[in-house]
């Protein structure tokens, strides 16, 4: 489906010029939300136990079993410009979280795997080597979220100024002043081109796949594993902009109130080319 040229005829209907509809439209991205709701097709599962390709073992890090968060259908996913997964086949996640978590700045990767199963493979369903490495089964159906990079997305009262914290002009970096100007002048009718991309895309969903790598957590989380160990640096600074345009999360679970909860990133480039292993996960215990 066009998602684009949906867009674009609904906010021209609005009377919106046609050139601020394609610059916001370079920011707008769809993410597919995956939620357990009656209703749908199954495009996956949550917990359970997996299809692994025959004579596979179940993954591990050493000797620790990791558990499966997600099995998903790529051919039964929509298809969204720009974010390039593989077009049927079978994408898992696994992931071992308070592990991940407490060892957040040992080699990337190291408990947590994503497998990708092309489709035609001769699997076997696995059962799981510890109980606790499948949940509950859960299958989930999809839907569309419209999703923008955080300093496009809508603050308290609309001020972009309360979503900045309150950043006085004077206070910003150069870098945070040029995107200031940008969406004051280049984007006039944003309030409405953010309402207009919500009401036709409206997830809302728990667990998705796809959107920006641009929160603090995730972009602290590909320093501290890529760059500058235990480094850390908000999504307004424009390295955090830069890492945001590299890495696109695969699949991330929202914030839970004292749980762990998981996001899978990896670069565009290494999606296009399907190097799975090169995938990293931030884990987060949300504490109170």
């Amino acid at each position: 489906m066009d998602h684009q040229g949906e867009f674009r005829r609904a906010a021209l209907e609005l009377g919106i010029p046609d050139d601020e509809i394609s610059r916001f439209s370079e920011h707008l991205r769809l993410e597919i939300g995956l939620s357990g709701r009656d209703g749908g097709s199954p495009v996956g599962h949550i917990g359970g136990s997996p299809r692994l390709p025959v004579g596979m073992e179940w993954p591990s890090a050493g000797d620790v079993p990791l558990p499966l968060l997600l099995s998903v259908d790529c051919g039964a996913l929509a298809r969204i410009d720009g974010f390039g997964l593989p077009a049927d086949g079978t994408l898992l996640f696994f992931v071992h979280q308070e592990m991940d978590f407490e060892e957040r700045r040992a080699e990337p990767g190291q408990y947590a795997r994503v497998v990708y199963v092309p489709a035609g493979t001769e699997t076997v369903v696995v059962e799981p080597p510890d109980p606790t490495c499948a949940g509950e089964r859960i299958d989930v159906c999809a839907d569309l979220g419209a999703v923008l990079p955080l300093w496009l997305e809508e603050g308290d009262e609309d001020d972009w100024h309360e979503f900045w914290e309150d950043l006085e002009w004077d206070d910003m970096s150069p870098f945070q002043q040029q995107l200031a100007r940008y969406m004051e002048r280049e984007l006039p009718h944003l309030d409405e081109l953010r309402s207009l991309a919500y009401g036709l895309w409206s997830s809302g969903a728990y667990l998705v796949i796809g959107g920006y790598a641009d929160d603090e957590e995730m972009v602290s989380g590909i320093m501290a594993k890529t760059l500058a160990k235990g480094q850390w640096l908000s999504y307004l600074e424009e390295d955090a902009f830069r890492l945001a345009s590299e890495w696109i999360p695969l699949a991330g679970q929202g914030r839970v109130y004292e749980e762990y909860y998981t996001k899978f990133m990896i670069r565009h480039d290494d999606l296009a080319a399907a190097r799975w292993d090169k995938a990293l996960t931030v884990t987060v215990f949300d504490a109170p």
